[in-house]
């Protein structure tokens, strides 16, 4: 069971490497601000599961508190962009 880790978690970056630049590519060629949105969510997400997978790889507890941290701005970003396209300012007066 020990030798199948190693594997699966290669292949699970592997399967967020493409999932990332799929969400590249959306960013880039995204026709609507919504769309490009979603893409930078979509990015910060596998990110954060990349470096998890990093960290169950190499048996490093660092990488799990940094992952955290990026799920917790990814979400004050999404956050602020999503009340920056409803309202068109992110703090109000």
């Amino acid at each position: 069971m020990n030798a199948l880790l190693p594997l699966a978690v290669n292949f699970a970056l592997a399967c967020f490497a493409l999932s990332m630049l799929c969400a590249l590519i959306r960013l880039l060629r995204g026709p609507a601000a919504q769309d490009r949105i979603l893409a930078l969510d979509t990015l910060y997400i596998n990110g954060m599961l990349t470096i998890l997978m990093l960290g169950i790889g190499l048996g490093s507890a660092l990488y799990f508190d940094i992952a955290l941290l990026i799920a917790l701005f990814g979400f004050v970003g999404s956050t602020a962009m999503a009340k920056f396209l409803l309202r068109g300012e992110v703090i109000e007066p």
